[in-house]
This record gives C-alpha cells, structure tokens and sequence, in this order.
C-alpha cells in the first residue's frame, strides 16, 4: 500500500534518520517506537503526505486513501456531534446526489428509446449499485456505534462540539477517521485521550481492521494486543522487526547479543591473525602462510552491532517535609454544573498513598483534583492535612508552556535561590543537556514538552504530589523512569491515569469514578478491573453462574457407577459386602496404573521433544557463532521460538514427572 525508498529527515546537522526503506502492507499492524523527538510523529506526517522529506521517496498505491489522527489539531466548534462525525460520509453524500440527479433527470425525459437515454439508464444504475455497496443504510447505525464505543451517550449526540473538553473533541476527530474506513490508518497517541473502557474498545476495533495500521503510542498493553510489527527508530536508523511489541523487545535484545558474541569473536580471530603476522613477518619459511593471513584479514568484513540508545531520563523527587497523617479527607463532597459530577464523596487518603483516581472521562476525576486544589467551588467539607506542601502536575501543563522561550530561558525564569546554580544539572538529567537546552519549547515533541513541564514540578519539594495524566506523550523508558520515582517519593501520590501498565504495581488503592459516585477498590489496577467486570454482570441483572465443580476423579467415577447399579436386599447386602470391597479395590488400582502407564508415555515424549530442542539450540548456536550468520533474522528468529518452546516444554516435563511420581505413590 505505501512504500518507502532511502528516506531520510533532517532539521539540524545531525538527521532524524537516514536510508530507511520498508513497504506497509494490507493488514499490517504496525507499532512505531523510539525515544521521544526521535522523529515518529514526523514519519507519520511524512506518509501522509503533510511533510516532505530531505531525501527519498514515499510511494502510495493508487486509490489507496490514507486517514491521519494527529496529536494536535484544529477543532470545530459550530456543529452538533452527530453532524460533526457524518462529515466523515462525505463521499456517500456525494453519491446520493449524484443518484438523485441521474433519478430526476431520468424523470423529466420522455426519449425512453434513445441511445442518450439509455446511456443514462446505465449511468444511474452504476452509481445507485455504487452508492448501495458503500452501505449507506448501515452508516447511521455504525455511526451511533463508534462513537458509544468512544464514549458517547445517546444524549451526547445532539450537543453542540463546543460544550465538549479538548479531549472529547479529538474522540470525535478519531471517529470520523474511523467511520471513514481508509485503507492506511495512522494514529498518532490515540490513546491520550480515552479511558480503560474506550482504549479496550479501539483495541478490538483495530484488530479486525482490513487495511492496514500504523501506530505510536506509549501504552505498552494497547500497543501489544494490536501489533503484528514495530518499526524501531533508534540512533538514526529505522529497523523492522516482523513481529509484535512484546516479541520485539525480546528479539532486539537477543539479536544484540547475538552480534556481540558474533563481533567478539571476530574481534579475537582478527587479533590472533595479526599476532601471527607480527610474528612471522620476517621469516621466510612462513612468508606464504603470513600472505595467506594478511588476504584472509583484507577480505574479512567487519561485524556491525546494533547500537542503542541508552540515554534516559534520571528523575527523583527532591526529599519533602512529613506531612500531617492525613494529607486529604472528603466528606460529603458534591460537585454539579448542569449535571451533577459526583455526590456524597468520602475519602480518606493517608500518608504515603500512593493511590489512582480512574473512570470513563467527564465523570469528575481531574475535577474533584481541582477541588483539592481549591480552584472550583464545592459543596461539602474537604480538608487538606497539618503541613501539606501540594506539587500538581496538570493534564495540559505541557501546553501552557511559552513557545517563544528556549528550554533554559523556561526553567531559568521559575527557579529560585540556590536551583538557579543547578540549572545545566537538572536540564541534563532530563536529556536536555548541551545544545537541547537551547532549543525553542515550539519546535519540542509532544514528549520532550511534558519532560520540560516536570522539571518545573521539581523546583520546590511537596509531600503531595498530584498527577493528571503524566504519561500522555511520554515515551516508555520516561514512563519507567517516573514510575520508579513516584515509587521511591516518601510523600503521598494521587495518580489520575488510563494507562493499565503504569499503574500496575505503582497504586496500591484505586478510586473508581462513575455515575456520580466515587468508589473505594482496594488493591492495584488489574484487581480493580477484575472486580468491575464482576459489577458490570450484576448491573446487567445477570446471576454469575456458580463456578464449574471440578471434575470426579477418575477413581471416584468408578466408585459411583459401581453404586449406582440396582441395590439388592439386605441379607444380599451383607452376604457380598467382602467380594464388593475386593472388586472395588481391583478396580481403582487398575485405572490407576493405566494412569501411570499414560503418564510415563508422555513423560518420555516429553523428554525426547526436549532432548531434540536441546541439540537443535546447540546447532544455532554454532551458527550464530559464524560471522557471516550474525545477522541472519531467520536463524535469530527460530533461535527465540526454539527456546521460548523449550521452556514451555521444561514445565510440561516437569508437571508430569510430579504425576509420576504421585501415582507410584498411590499404588504402594
């Protein structure tokens, strides 16, 4: 669909990144990774044609039409939301005037016998079987589904787009893109904007998707159930990896090694060859062998290793005051503009918390955090604890930086007293050492703005840190990064976030959001999740069924169907009892030794399929030693499925050798 041809992008002396050609294909789901400002942002608006590139050449298939989600754009106001999205029908609106004129102008003409006529006859009858097979009827449905799979309400379809946050406004720019069905889907951070629910939506969405996706986004989860292929631009290159996220991060650290075994012992035959050399150089009973040696050190192309990009951010909390044991409490806390957004609000948060606020977004979390602020009115008692010092990190903080400013000139004009001496200290932690930090915040991506907007958070130590979606344009190293400080911070954290992986072992208590209350879950996010699916049967007034009894052990059965046969009389009863029991013992033994017998055999297929994997690993090994096959993405590959299956046939084995030795037990 798109091909891709010596690309390179440069703004400055030194380029994005250089010579890269791949080919985009139908049901390709492309993940596109790298360091914040590596240039992704930039690949996308070059493939779809809103950028040029320095060099190369972007080929699209003809009739091949490209739908592009931005992270920032201009948005409009003077529509209805439902009005807003059937935009994305444009061309299904054209052809039903187009069908409607052909039909009046067939209408108005009594010359039904000549050629003119039928000429028209056929014209309208291409158009209006057009104009069916675009599923006109079905897009008023489809539209109602997207966008309540998005998050909208029925009720929120007749609303004016101005009554909606920024956020909700780029939800309906992703539906019209969605609705518009192009056969190349760029997605630039879609999921900046949604909650849980809406990114679990679009992960399904994309999944079945007929043409194909590319896509940067730094929730991992989200990332790895869509891919089938990362792109990595890194130090200048861009490398393909036909594989999904999570199979990548392990392939490219394996090919790494890889080469480095690969170029450590090219590194040590080159040394020996010139040893010999040096040696040998002047004496003549070894001069053919010293020309041998040279030639062979000529031809010998030397072994590239990947490089990576190890530079990260290094942030830590400066050490704060202890604050009081409860740095917030909500009591009776109601919030309503012309609806209410909560009521009846009772929380209690207590030192060093680290909790996260969650729920489908306008149901009240970063108001209910401007509450806590005390920027907003409110009804009810909210009480900020003894000596909280508060650091809050809004969801837009990013975007209230001065564009005209550089990055030095932005920290320079908040610090105060002796940080003002640390400045080039705490800019270079950041990754804006040396030339970065004279760079205007307007030409930053949307990742190095937010680093720069946590800088100034770090300025003043705060024993409460409140945080409203630190992770939207941060790319995963930075994300690490910030959850291990937060992690490390000896204050108290409420953490308003979608994102599942950042949250996951960082909140120990997750407040849900929803329907005007405010609910407590104890434990971390995935616990949270687990439970609301539990809610969301009952709200549905569905009775769990009753988990599955487990299935009667095979000696049980025996018993039962032995039991179960018609009773005879008493005097029967005790005349038999002995030969009963006798039958019964001879039974259950005998079913468990043909037990065994099955478990032994699979135990010994185990151990020849392990035994098999162990001497095909040996043999990659070995190749994988040759220089010439270091690079070799084939041999790389069946290298990683090789041993990710023979782990998986270490447990199998390791499972039934327990089953043997539990049903020898049983028969002594």
């Amino acid at each position: 669909m798109i091909s891709v041809e010596g690309l390179k992008v440069e703004f400055g002396v030194k380029p994005l990144f250089s010579n890269a050609s791949f080919v985009i294909n139908a049901r390709d789901r492309v993940a596109l990774v790298g360091k914040n400002g590596a240039g992704k942002s930039t690949l996308l608006k070059i493939l779809c044609g809103q950028q040029r590139p320095t060099e190369g050449v972007v080929n699209v298939k003809n009739d091949c039409r490209v739908g592009y989600l931005p992270q920032v754009m201009i948005l409009q106001d003077l529509t209805t939301v439902r009005e807003e999205a059937q935009k994305a029908f444009a061309d299904v609106s054209a052809m039903k005037e187009r069908v409607d004129r052909l039909e009046r102008e067939m209408n108005e003409r009594t010359d039904y016998d000549s050629e003119d006529y039928m000429e028209l006859v056929e014209r309208y009858s291409t158009a209006h079987e057009r104009f069916l097979m675009m599923g006109a009827e079905s897009r008023e449905a489809e539209l109602e589904r997207t966008l309540a799979g998005l998050g909208f309400t029925r009720n929120d379809l007749e609303r004016p787009t101005r009554e909606f946050s920024g956020g909700w406004r780029m939800r309906i720019e992703l539906a019209k893109i969605l609705l518009e069905r192009p056969d190349v889907l760029l997605l630039d951070e879609p999921t900046n904007h949604l909650d849980i629910e809406s990114i679990q939506w679009l992960e399904q969405l994309l999944a079945s998707w007929t043409g194909a996706v590319v896509m940067v986004s730094h929730d991992r989860a989200f990332i790895n159930n869509v891919s089938n292929r990362t792109l990595e631009i890194s130090c200048g290159k861009i490398v393909d990896y036909r594989v999904k996220y999570d199979e990548y991060v392990v392939l490219r650290r394996e090919r790494r090694e890889q080469q480095l075994r690969a170029y450590e012992n090219q590194q040590k035959e080159m040394a020996d060859m010139r040893q010999f050399i040096e040696r040998f150089r002047y004496q003549a009973t070894k001069a053919v062998q010293v020309q041998q040696k040279v030639k062979q050190l000529e031809k010998m192309v030397p072994i590239e290793v990947d490089e990576v990009d190890n530079s990260s951010m290094h942030l830590r909390f400066p050490p704060c005051l202890r604050s009081g044991d409860f740095p917030v409490i909500c009591e009776d806390v109601r919030k309503e503009y012309a609806h209410v957004v909560f009521d009846h609000v009772n929380l209690t948060i207590r030192r060093g918390e680290k909790v996260a606020f969650v729920g489908k977004n306008g149901e009240g979390k970063s108001t209910l955090v401007k509450c806590i602020m005390d920027e907003i009115p409110f009804e009810g008692h909210l009480k900020i604890g003894h000596n909280v010092e508060i650091g809050y990190f809004a969801q837009n903080q990013a975007q209230l930086l001065d564009e005209s400013l550089t990055v030095r000139e932005t920290i320079d004009r908040v610090a105060r007293g002796e940080i003002r001496l640390r400045i080039n200290d705490l800019l270079g932690a950041f990754m804006f050492g040396g030339e970065e930090a004279d760079k205007r915040v307007k030409v930053l991506s949307g990742g190095e703005r937010s680093r720069l907007a946590m800088i100034r958070l770090l300025l003043e130590p705060v024993n409460l840190l409140i945080l409203d979606e630190p992770t939207n344009h941060l790319d995963m190293n930075s994300k690490d990064v910030l959850k291990e400080a937060i992690k490390a911070f000896d204050g108290t954290a409420i953490v308003v976030s979608h994102d599942r992986e950042f949250l996951d072992g960082l909140v120990t208590k997750v407040y849900e959001f929803g329907g005007g209350q405010v609910r407590e879950h104890l434990g971390g996010i995935y616990d949270f999740l687990r439970a609301k699916k539990i809610q969301e049967l009952s709200e549905l007034g569905k009775t769990p069924s009753k988990a599955p009894l487990p299935p009667p052990h095979p000696l049980a059965k025996t018993k039962v169907e032995t039991t179960s046969k018609s009773t005879p009389s008493s005097t029967s009863l005790e005349g038999i009892g002995e030969a009963s029991k006798s039958l019964l013992s001879y039974t259950e033994r005998k079913e468990q030794q043909r037990r065994l017998n099955r478990a032994e055999k699979a135990l010994k297929e185990s151990e020849r399929k392990i035994e098999s994997m162990e001497k095909r690993m040996g043999e990659l090994d070995e190749l994988l030693m040759k220089p010439e096959n270091a690079s070799d993405m084939t041999l790389v590959t069946e290298y990683t499925s090789t041993k990710r299956a023979l782990d998986e046939e270490m447990e199998v084995w390791g499972k039934l050798g327990e089953e043997v030795e539990m049903l020898k037990q049983g028969l002594t």
